[in-house]
C-alpha cells in the first residue's frame, strides 16, 4: 500500500461506523466512508467537529456545521496550495490519499532530463496532479475534466499555487472524444496522469462507465505516449475492481513495460491503522 503520510495540513484523525474524522487546517469535518466497517474506539474526540455530512436515506446528503464556517479556505502540501470547500456531494476538492501520487509525479518530471516534457491530466477534477506537474518543471501541462465548475476550481488552484505563468491548458470536454482528437493530430506525451469515475456523465451527456469504457480509455492513451514516455499514472475507486483486475488489463495493453499496482491509503491518527483509499497503477517505460 502507498500510504500518503507527507501532510501537515490534513489529518485522519479517527474513523469508525462508516465514518472518518479529518483535520482540514483547523476544521474538523466529519464525512462517510463505506469502507470503514469497524467500530469506533475512542469515542470522546467525535464530538469534536465543526462540519457534520449525513448521509440521506434517498441518497445524498446535507452538512450541519455547529459554527458558521468561511465558504472556502486553503491548505498547503509542501510548496503547493489548493481551496477546500464542502461540497453538497460530501467532497471538499481534494483526495488527501492521493498525495502519494503528487510525490510520485514530481519525483518522475524533476528528476527527468527532457526539456519538453509534455503532460496530460484526464479526468483532472479540481487540478492538485496537475499542479504537482508543473511546479514540478513539466513544460506543458494539459487538464481535462467535463465540469465547468472543476475547471474553474482548478485554474482557482494554479493561482493558489503561483503557476498562473506556466503553461496549463484547461480543456472542458469529454475525455474520450477529446484522446480521438489528439490521436488525429498526431499529439504525444511524456506522461499521462488519470483519475476515471465509476460513473458520469460528459458535458453532452456522454456516459462513462469505468468497467464498460476503461479498455477503450487505455487503448486511446497508449497512442498518445511519446515513444520516449516517462509514465502512465491511473487511479480507480471503483468498487469491486481489484489492484489484480487493473494489473491485468494494464500488462495486456502496455506490453514491453513494467507495471506496479497497488491500494493508496491515509494514516489513522489515532490508532496507527490505514484507511483504504482506492487503487493505483504504473506503467513506466522500460527505456527510460
Amino acid at each position: 500500500m502507498n500510504i500518503s503520510n507527507n501532510w501537515q495540513d490534513y489529518e485522519c484523525l479517527a474513523t469508525g461506523n462508516g465514518e472518518k474524522l479529518e483535520r482540514w487546517g483547523k476544521i474538523i469535518l466529519n464525512r462517510p466512508d463505506p469502507q470503514i466497517i469497524w467500530d469506533k474506539t475512542n469515542n470522546s474526540i467525535w464530538n469534536n467537529w465543526d462540519g457534520y455530512y449525513h448521509r440521506s436515506n434517498l441518497g445524498g446528503g446535507s452538512w450541519e456545521f455547529r459554527k458558521k464556517l468561511p465558504e472556502h479556505w486553503t491548505i498547503n502540501y509542501k510548496n503547493l496550495t489548493f481551496k477546500v470547500s464542502p461540497t453538497n456531494f460530501k467532497h471538499t476538492g481534494i483526495f488527501p490519499e492521493q498525495a502519494t501520487n503528487w510525490d510520485y509525479i514530481t519525483y518522475k518530471i524533476s528528476n527527468s532530463n527532457n526539456k519538453e516534457f509534455r503532460v496530460l491530466n484526464l479526468f483532472a477534477y479540481t487540478g492538485c496532479a496537475t499542479m504537482a506537474a508543473s511546479s514540478a518543471g513539466a513544460k506543458e501541462v494539459v487538464h481535462v475534466d467535463s465540469s465547468k465548475g472543476m475547471i474553474d476550481w482548478a485554474k482557482e488552484n494554479m493561482k493558489l499555487s503561483h503557476l498562473e505563468n506556466n503553461t496549463i491548458r484547461f480543456i472542458q470536454e469529454d475525455v474520450l472524444k477529446f484522446l480521438d482528437r489528439e490521436i488525429r493530430r498526431g499529439r504525444t506525451y511524456h506522461a499521462i496522469i488519470m483519475d476515471p469515475p465509476s460513473y458520469g456523465r460528459g458535458p453532452n451527456k456522454e456516459v462513462w462507465r469505468f468497467e464498460d469504457n476503461i479498455q477503450e480509455l487505455l487503448n486511446k492513451t497508449k497512442k498518445l505516449l511519446d515513444k520516449d514516455y516517462s509514465f502512465l499514472l491511473i487511479s480507480a475507486y471503483t468498487t469491486g475492481i481489484s489492484p489484480i483486475s487493473l494489473n491485468n488489463i494494464l500488462s495486456l495493453t502496455f506490453k514491453n513495460s513494467t507495471i506496479t499496482t497497488g491500494e493508496i491509503g491515509l494514516p489513522i491518527t489515532e490508532n496507527n491503522l490505514y484507511l483504504p483509499c482506492g487503487i493505483y497503477g504504473k506503467v513506466e517505460n522500460n527505456h527510460e
